[in-house]
């Protein structure tokens, strides 16, 4: 007699050893890593990886809401906020001054929806706002990532993506909008091509989506 296998968790923290495998996997494939204990080492860390002054830009983040980090770029005036700026702009007439400012920040700070043993991040989104800054525009990208979104391989980061993250990004879209959010785009990054521009900050807590 058989039985089959227990459904793969989309919420359990990775274990000690699997995050070591994962943040060789990515250092192999061209991204710095560092493994840390919590979204508090974390946020002091984001402190000391962009320069006061930088021009910044902070994807839509559950894991950087809840660690504070959102607050401490976009309101505490030691950086240069894309998106503080961005809100004083036209939509009607400055748009695609907006978009250029969200690609090409000095750094963009954000999350992914999963992360892979083999050394992929991949990041899902409705706008894409924050995709060209993490595929190559932004001069240097910061992700934040709870050990839960730690995955063996990209089906089931997709998988991740349509069955645990949409959903709840859904009901989060339905009460700060009043609109849902939708699946729209899908980013895999493979590897980083100019090395020390991509940074993961892996962390041994479960955080954000």
């Amino acid at each position: 007699m058989t039985t089959s296998a227990p459904a793969t968790s989309f919420t359990d923290p990775a274990a000690e050893r699997t995050l070591e495998r994962v943040a060789a996997a990515l250092r192999a494939n061209n991204f710095a890593v560092e493994i840390l204990d919590d979204a508090a080492a974390a946020r002091a860390r984001v402190k000391d990886l962009i320069p006061e002054g930088a021009s910044v830009f902070t994807g839509a983040s559950e894991t950087l809401r809840l660690s504070g980090i959102d607050e401490d770029i976009n309101r505490s005036g030691r950086y240069d906020s894309v998106k503080a700026r961005s809100v004083t702009m036209d939509r009607a007439t400055q748009m695609a001054e907006i978009w250029r400012m969200i690609a090409c920040p000095d750094v963009i700070v954000g999350s992914v929806a999963a992360v892979t043993e083999t050394g992929s991040l991949v990041a899902a989104s409705a706008s894409g706002s924050q995709l060209a800054g993490y595929s190559g525009a932004a001069g240097r990208v910061i992700w934040i990532v709870g050990a839960q979104k730690v995955v063996p391989d990209l089906s089931t980061a997709l998988r991740r993506i349509e069955d645990h993250c949409v959903p709840l990004e859904n009901e989060r879209a339905m009460e700060a909008y009043g609109v849902p959010s939708a699946l729209n785009r899908v980013l895999v990054l493979n590897a980083e091509p100019h090395p020390g521009r991509g940074t993961v900050l892996l962390l041994r807590e479960a955080i954000g989506f």
